[in-house]
């Protein structure tokens, strides 16, 4: 398996959908870099030469941020709004949809599987 980076590519896709295994990489990225660098695109990735992989690591390297280095600003980016204790940084501090979804029914991949309260079935003003 060719590694880019520090992370293993799919030898046995092409290589404009193998770059995409980056972390930070899209489908124009890796178009971009397919062309920047002179690759086949449609070139199975198993195919690549040493080369070929010495090149995009070193445009990678030089020219983008991704990877490691993305996830680590990413996260500091998230610690600073917590920090300053704004709204988005209250939402990630809960665990809830930041950008503003509704809560009451939806938004189960944020909050997790449901948590079943007990004795809430049927019940009326008590008086």
């Amino acid at each position: 398996m060719p590694r880019i980076l520090g992370v293993d590519i799919p030898h046995n896709k092409k290589t404009l959908f193998s770059l995409q295994y980056l972390y930070g990489i899209g489908p124009y990225l890796a178009q971009e870099l397919c062309e920047r660098t002179a690759i086949d695109p449609d070139k199975r990735a198993h195919e690549l030469t040493e080369d070929d992989l010495a090149k995009l690591a070193k445009l990678l390297e030089d020219e983008y941020v991704v990877e490691g280095q993305l996830r680590r600003q990413v996260g500091q980016h998230i610690a600073r709004l917590r920090d300053i204790g704004c709204f988005r940084g209250l939402r990630h501090r809960k665990g809830l949809p930041v950008r503003g979804q509704r809560t009451r029914t939806n938004a189960r991949t944020r909050k997790g599987p449901r948590k079943t309260v007990a004795g809430k079935k049927g019940v009326k003003d008590m008086r």
